[in-house]
Parts: structure tokens; sequence; C-alpha cells
């Protein structure tokens, strides 16, 4: 047979605890806490309750010896105050005679003391005789008028202390526990009252219309409306995220049918068209809004997966040769692309590299995303040529890539990195994107705390400028 696995009691347990509501659990560990407190006070109280009495005869027994002491060296017979007795002894701890042969004008015998509780008292230490009925004793030495050393004794018994210290015991029990009960009340009822404001917000909660908020509760306690805020804000990054998945959506979609309805068209005229030129003609247009809706999709893809939160680990990338491998990938990909005027000729980029080596602290399919969607837009719309430079800092490495194009007007640089967003000029005539490229680039670029951003080149068209943290 099996053992149980070794957090196997400790699931239990929280099995047990899972069904208890917080002011219970709060009520039963703080009533504990306060029992453990009172029996550990209980219990330090107890042991000096014995302490405490014995001090209380010991300070009676010092006034009462105090005043017999005098009495005796100056001749006079002390008296015994009620409760107490007073005896005067010689030094060895018999009963002592005067010159008169009394015993030193006092009535009784000497006490049964030992030898050793005589020296104790003579050098001023209390000392307790006797078993069955114990009595305290408290000594003093002082010299009578004949010049003799006498040994003044004061001492009362302590019956009944022992069973005082166990009444007091018992009772500080019973204290004890009843304390903790009425604390354990208390504190339900306190713990209630906090929570009382939490049941309302989630009543609150329950009843909120689409685009409400959670109203902050009047004089609430500064928890409560930290609380209130920030569930507030919660709700309004999920109204927003919804919003742009709402938007996102109707934009794909729109884009989608775009060229699923253009491809259907196209094919539907050439199955009606006897003319085998026409049907190339149509072939060739069918090709490429399929090759522009699989861009789509792969953009679509991309941002979805980046959208869900899917980063994979950072490396050391050097964009040197990442930008060089593009390039040659733009001109593979640019041989047979059609341009504007009908031309087949590749664009020329060229690599302006100030550094050897630029390590940036990204991905390497992230920065291939990256520069392959700029070299593209940039091929859209340049006129002669692109340039594509790399410098390296000392925490960040860019990368510009300027085109001699119509540029982006100043009113639509903050927007070109939206999705789906396209600049309704001359830049756009000959585009044919879907305006997810360099939304994808800006997302790529700032999930990994970079940045991007775009204004006019030197060239006279459009500057696209990339910032990746420096890889240490």
């Amino acid at each position: 047979m099996s053992a149980p696995p070794s957090g196997s009691s400790s699931g239990q347990a929280g099995g047990r605890w899972s069904g208890v509501s917080l002011r219970l659990r709060i009520t039963l560990l703080a009533t504990a806490v306060t029992l453990a407190c009172l029996l550990g006070l209980t219990t330090a109280a107890g042991r000096g309750l014995g302490p405490v009495l014995t001090g209380a005869v010991d300070d009676e027994l010092r006034v009462a010896l105090s005043t017999a002491a005098a009495d005796v060296a100056a001749g006079r017979a002390p008296d015994s105050p009620d409760g107490l007795e007073v005896r005067v002894l010689d030094t060895a701890g018999d009963a002592a005679e005067d010159s008169a042969g009394d015993l030193a004008g006092m009535a009784g015998d000497a006490p049964d003391l030992t030898r050793d509780q005589v020296r104790a008292l003579k050098a001023g230490t209390p000392v307790t005789a006797g078993d069955a009925q114990p009595v305290r004793w408290h000594g003093v030495v002082t010299t009578a008028p004949d010049g003799g050393q006498r040994l003044v004794v004061a001492g009362t018994g302590l019956v009944g202390q022992a069973a005082a210290k166990e009444s007091g015991g018992r009772w500080l029990l019973v204290t004890a526990l009843v304390g903790s009960l009425v604390a354990g009340f208390a504190i339900w009822f306190a713990v209630g009252s906090a929570l009382s404001p939490v049941a309302r917000m989630r009543e609150s909660v329950r009843r909120l219309a689409p685009g409400a908020r959670v109203a902050v509760p009047g004089g609430a306690a500064p928890e409560l409306r930290e609380l209130a805020d920030d569930f507030n804000e919660l709700l309004d990054r999920q109204d927003a995220t919804a919003e742009r998945l709402r938007r996102f959506t109707g934009d794909a979609a729109h884009e989608l049918r775009s060229p699923v309805a253009s491809i259907r068209v196209q094919s539907e005229v050439a199955v009606a068209s006897p003319d085998p030129r026409l049907s190339q003609e149509v072939h060739a247009d069918v090709l490429a809004d399929a090759e522009r809706l699989s861009a789509l999709l792969d953009g679509l893809l991309a941002l979805a997966r980046s959208d869900a939160g899917e980063l994979p680990p950072a490396e050391s990338v050097d964009l040197v040769d990442a930008v060089r491998a593009a390039v040659d990938r733009a001109a593979a990909g640019s041989a047979g692309a059609a341009r504007p005027g009908d031309q087949a000729v590749p664009v020329p980029i060229v690599v302006n590299a100030l550094t050897d080596r630029a390590w940036a602290a990204a991905a390497h399919t992230e920065t291939e995303l990256v520069l392959d969607n700029l070299l593209r837009n940039a091929g859209r719309y340049t006129r002669t040529r692109v340039v594509v430079s790399v410098l390296a800092q000392r925490s960040t490495v860019r990368v510009l890539v300027d085109d001699d194009g119509p540029g982006v007007p100043p009113e639509h640089r903050a927007h070109v990195f939206d999705r789906f967003y396209r600049v309704a000029d001359d830049r756009a005539r000959t585009s044919g994107g879907a305006g997810l490229g360099l939304a994808l680039v800006a997302e790529l670029v700032r999930r990994r705390g970079g940045e991007v951003a775009v204004g006019e080149s030197p060239d006279g068209g459009a500057r696209f400028t990339v910032v990746w943290p420096r890889a240490r």
C-alpha cells in the first residue's frame, strides 16, 4: 500500500478551512490568541501570588520588629501587636533573662528555631519555621541597657496562605476563560461591522450594469476606498480591452472581406471567360490577392500571439547582421514585385552600420519581423533608395530606416502605429497593405521595453526609428 503524499495533511487542513467564513476565521484565531495570552498571564500571576502574600507579611513584620528593637534598646518590654509574636532572645536563640532574672520582661518561651535559622535571623535574613503550621520570622540584634546583646524576633503564622494561592489561581483561570469568551464575542461583532461595507460593495457589484462603476462607500475605511478604486480601474481596463477587441475584430473582418470577395469575383470571371489571356491576367490578380490575404493573416496571428502575452526569452541579437540579412530577404522578395509604374527593378537598400556589432536584448524572430516590415513599408513608398543605419549607444541600440518618398504628414505620425491605420494620401495610393505592419513593429518593440517613432528623413521622406535595450 503506497503512502499518502507529504502534502496531503496540509491539503486536508486547507479543505477544512475552505468553507469557513473570513469572519469566523478571524474570530477563532483572535480568540485563541487572547486565551493563550490570558492563560500565560494567569500562570505567571498564580506563581507570583505566593511571593506577593509573603512580601506583605514581611513588610508588617519589619515595622513591628523596628518598634520592638527600639523598646529593647531603651530597656522597655516590647509589645506584641495583634496577630504577631515578639520575642527577645539571646544570641544563641534561647530566651534571654535580664539582670533581675526576668525573661527580658517578656512572657512566653523561645520559638523553635534551628541553629541555622538563628544565624540567618542574626544576619537580618527572614526565615520560615515549621511544616504543619509555618511561621514567618524576622530578627535583629540590638544592645540592651546592661550591655548585653539581644536577638529580637517578630513572627506570624502563614496559615491559609496555600489555600489562598490555590483559590486565587482558580479564580484567575476562570477570569481568563470568561475574558476570552467576551473577547471572542466582541471580535465577532467588530469583524462583522468592519466587513459590512464589503458585503454592500459585493451586492452593488452583482447589480452592476454594463459600463457602470462601483460606488465608493461614503465614510468607508481607506482600504475599502482603495479596493473600490482598484476594481473600477480593472473595469476600465477590461472595457478598453473589449473595445479594442471589438474594433480589431471589425477591422479584421473588413480587411479579410475585401481580398476574399475580390478572389471570388475574379475566379467567377476566369471561369466564365473563354479567353486564355484574360484567364491568365485574372489568375495573376488572384495570386496577388491571395498573397495579400496571407500577409494579413500572418500579421493578425502575430498580433494575437502578442496580445496573448507570448513573450519568448530575450537573447543577444546582433542588429548589424540582422539588418544585412533583412536587406538580402527584401532584395530577393522584391525581384519580381510590381513597382509603381509597372517597374520590376528592386529598390536599392543601403546599409550604414556605424558600429561593427550592435547587440540588442530581443528575440531573433522579433527582429526579423520588425526589420522585414520596416523595409517592406519603406520599399513601397521610396522613389530611389532606402538607407538603413545602425547605431549602438551605452544602454540602447537604434535602427533608422530612411526613404525619399512622400513622407508621413505630422498630423498622421501619432497614429501610423495603430492597427489598420492608413494614411489617405499619396503615400498610400500604391500601398496595398492592411495597416498591420507598423502596428506589429510597435507591439514587438514596446513589449521589450523599446521605443518606435516616425519623423522626417534627411532625404525628404519618412524616417522610422526603432530603439531596443542594449543586451548586457
